[in-house]
């Protein structure tokens, strides 16, 4: 039986173990949205994950929804990400990006000219914006048109074309926890009758388009997505789930995509009757099926034996253990780990940053 240290081949990367590092909002980009000399020194001391999956990361001005994330649509944003690889790649790591658009879930105030954030549907989000003003009520979305969508896939295309001039060794989509193409893929957020509304397949296609044209930049073995069938945050529903995100599923699994991030149910997500489980997943993707929610050693080591997942990315415990593969290594169900600090999640300085000490 595989371990969780038995390498796997993960379309063109072979990885090392099989503890990656979830992507993990942490709000300290700098001016512009660049990385700042800070970043480097995060990421490299994890470079000891299987795969680190980047924070994630916008493809465009509208795409932000918080302050201070990074973006990759310029070229000072680019150069910045340049050191995180080179360092991580120093240390001896792994590093996809995350491509992210939040859709309705931004503010005007981070819209070019204050406009109205971009969604499938003129839905709002009734939870406020983390604004650098403060809490503030979003407002009505756009709904875009298929010119602006036309144009956001674009987006999506150049970032990741920028992604592969910085150095990755390869982009997730981030097609989960209520953003941009979850909302065109749930019909809780999109209403539309238009060739991207109405059936399943019209709905998914806005992610699938999205999908194929960073296909195009990096080749499928290059490429993961992340999906929440059963995340509920950001106000998230869909009448018919399993089939909404079986039909998904396959379609990820025909592009043959590297791997399929699915994650699991978590306190704040649907109840566990209604909860899908990755191992429904598991016979409709070919692929590498990775999958991450409060895992500990334990759990990871379960879905492992029966087969559920390849791959299990931490949040949290990489968070505040910089070397969390390396003590789950030694120490397997018994390692040490360090008490992770809340307060310093999101913004601030190197404190609750990398300042957390390897064994």
């Amino acid at each position: 039986m595989s371990d969780l240290f038995t390498p796997l081949k993960v379309g063109a990367i072979t990885v090392p173990n099989r503890v990656w590092m979830a992507p993990l909002t942490r709000c300290r980009a700098g001016e512009g949205n660049v990385p700042t000399p800070l970043n480097p020194t995060y990421y490299a001391q994890r470079a000891g994950a299987g795969l680190i999956i980047s924070e994630a990361t916008q493809i465009s001005p509208s795409g932000q929804g918080y302050p201070f994330t990074p973006g990759i649509h310029s070229s000072a944003q680019r150069d910045g990400w340049s050191l995180v690889t080179k360092a991580v790649h120093a240390a001896g790591g792994r590093m996809v990006l995350q491509l992210w658009h939040v859709g309705r879930v931004s503010h005007p105030d981070f819209q070019p000219g204050g406009a109205a954030p971009l969604a499938p549907s003129p839905i709002e989000l009734t939870t406020e914006a983390h604004t650098p003003q403060g809490k503030k009520r979003r407002g009505t979305p756009h709904e875009m048109t298929q010119p602006e969508i036309r144009a956001c896939i674009e987006d999506y295309r150049n970032a990741a074309r920028l992604a592969k001039q910085a150095g990755f060794d390869g982009v997730e989509l981030h097609g989960a926890n209520g953003y941009l193409p979850d909302q065109f893929l749930r019909d809780g957020t999109n209403r539309r009758t238009d060739a991207y509304g109405g059936s399943i397949a019209n709905r998914a296609r806005f992610m699938l388009e999205a999908l194929d044209a960073i296909i195009d930049v990096w080749g499928p073995e290059r490429v993961g997505v992340r999906l929440s069938p059963s995340g509920t945050f950001n106000q998230m529903e869909d009448s018919t789930p399993r089939e909404t995100f079986g039909h998904a599923v396959r379609e990820l699994s025909a592009r043959r995509i590297a791997y399929a991030h699915i994650t699991e149910s978590t306190q704040q997500d649907a109840p566990p009757k209604d909860a899908i489980p990755v191992s429904f997943f598991r016979p409709l993707f070919e692929g590498v099926l990775v999958t991450n929610g409060g895992f500990t050693y334990e759990k990871a080591m379960a879905y492992l034996k029966e087969g559920w997942a390849d791959a299990f990315a931490f949040g949290v415990p990489y968070i505040a253990n910089p070397d969390l593969a390396q003590r789950f290594q030694k120490f397997g169900a018994k390692a040490p780990l360090n008490t992770p600090r809340p307060d310093s999640f999101y913004g601030g300085t190197d404190v609750g940053y990398t300042d957390y000490p390897a064994l």
